[in-house]
């Protein structure tokens, strides 16, 4: 069974993306690791050819700017990423910049890979997700953060990135057929110093918005104002271990009262079915579990 990672980047250093830490966390499942970098105003090219030069296969790419709706350049960064992996691999295991696998997690994914390596029924496998906010000590606890996604897909060129890239379909527009497993995506991508979080903000929604849009929503500050929150919860778990020499760099403070979390009502009313039926109602799913 062959198993390629891949994903893509651009500005890594210039937005303090943990790009090193999201591959190598799944680089012992990997045979081989493709990286579509893009054209960046930093040395990211050079950071990306510094982490296993006999894994790593880095494609230079040129984003399309102007791609300024839904995040649409991310879907075709990755799609490069994806149709750059050979085909006598089986699994391609997708990952986003700002995403890192414990490895706690890694016997259960490619057990899982080898279980269905040769039901083609599965498209892909499903994650669950635990998105931080904030600092490494909080996740999001309110439903505007996505429950689940797929981040290993069958390697079929019918598959494509969907939408800004955060999950796939196939074919004309059909969702995958995927197994649940019980294994879990870290999402960092709202844990930075303020200031650099602020500036990713600005540069960020210029891949969904165009700039009237910006100038309207997007707040001018010097930093990024982490207490507009409505709901967080104590993470008390371990980080993976390759987080851990950039969480004891950190070199901010935010700290939350869990205890004056704001749910809507319609959110209240949901965590209650939730709880007591197992139901998570109005959930959007991009995936159909087999």
């Amino acid at each position: 069974m062959k198993v390629t990672g891949f994903t893509f980047i651009r500005n890594a250093i210039k937005f303090d993306y943990p790009i090193v830490e999201s591959i190598n966390s799944i680089l012992p499942l990997c045979n081989d690791f493709v990286v579509a970098v893009g054209n960046s105003d930093d040395n990211t090219l050079d950071l990306i050819q510094n982490i296993d030069k006999k894994k790593i296969k880095i494609i230079e790419t040129v984003w399309d700017d102007s791609l300024r709706e839904g995040g649409g350049v991310l879907a075709d960064e990755t799609n490069k990423a994806f149709h750059a992996i050979e085909n006598d691999t089986d699994w391609c295991f997708y990952i986003q910049g700002d995403e890192v696998v414990h490895e706690k997690y890694l016997d259960t994914v490619i057990k899982a890979m080898e279980t269905y390596k040769d039901d083609q029924r599965v498209d892909g496998l499903l994650f669950n997700y635990r998105h931080f906010y904030g600092s490494y000590d909080y996740i999001g606890e309110s439903y505007r953060w996505y429950r689940r996604e797929i981040r290993v897909i069958r390697n079929k060129k019918s598959i494509y990135s969907y939408r800004d890239a955060q999950g796939f379909r196939k074919g004309t527009n059909k969702k995958l057929h995927v197994k649940y497993i019980d294994a879990c995506i870290y999402h960092y991508g709202w844990v930075k110093d303020p200031r650099a979080m602020q500036n990713k903000q600005l540069n960020f929604n210029k891949y969904w918005h165009d700039d009237h849009w910006i100038d309207k929503n997007v707040l001018k500050a010097s930093e990024f104002n982490y207490s507009d929150v409505d709901a967080l919860a104590l993470f008390n778990d371990t980080h993976p271990k390759v987080m851990e020499q950039r969480i004891k760099q950190k070199n901010w403070k935010f700290d939350y009262d869990i205890s004056r979390n704001s749910f809507s009502g319609k959110d209240k009313f949901r965590r209650f079915i939730e709880k007591f039926a197992g139901i998570r109602l109005m959930e959007y799913k991009n995936y159909k579990i087999i």
